[in-house]
């Protein structure tokens, strides 16, 4: 009985680490296959998840709202943004081919909900890690050396402008 038991937690703790490593690897080398598979897999399971407390008072994460670049369809998408002065930064774990980041740069802009708060944004410039790191919280930058993350999306603030142009 007990035998059956350590060899399934080990089969377990094995099947975890494959994975991890996985994506791990899928993450740093950006081969366009297996981000897609990881794309589809964060798009139907995790974002839905992630949306439920994203954008909302003391939630790490923030949801982008944009619209569809060929269908014109509202999007919601949950990322993590560090605040700077001018905006906010974004780590492009995928690279900048996502669709959120090509429907906002077809868009112009998008709203942006961080800690309760709507702004609106634009994809203002892609930067390195030199430029992204003082912004990084501490505590995410092994996370973002791990997976392998080189650019950073700048997200700049949109002042708004009532109807009548003021």
């Amino acid at each position: 009985m007990w035998n059956w038991v350590l060899w399934t937690v080990v089969g377990l703790v094995v099947l975890v680490l494959g994975v991890s490593l996985a994506l791990v690897l899928t993450m740093r080398t950006k081969q366009p296959r297996a981000l897609a598979v990881v794309r589809g897999f964060n798009r139907r399971l995790n974002n839905p998840r992630m949306l439920r407390h994203a954008g909302r008072p003391g939630s790490e994460l923030s949801v982008l709202r944009h619209v569809g670049r060929s269908s014109g369809k509202p999007y919601e998408t949950p990322i993590g943004v560090y605040p700077l002065e001018e905006g906010y930064l974004v780590n492009l774990s995928y690279g900048q081919e996502t669709d959120w980041l090509r429907n906002l740069r077809a868009a112009g802009t998008a709203e942006l909900v961080v800690d309760g708060q709507a702004h609106q944004v634009s994809a203002a410039r892609v930067v390195g890690w030199a430029e992204a790191a003082p912004h990084v919280f501490p505590g995410h930058t092994f996370f973002v050396h791990l997976l392998g993350v080189t650019e950073f999306l700048v997200l700049q603030r949109v002042p708004v402008t009532s109807s009548d142009g003021r």
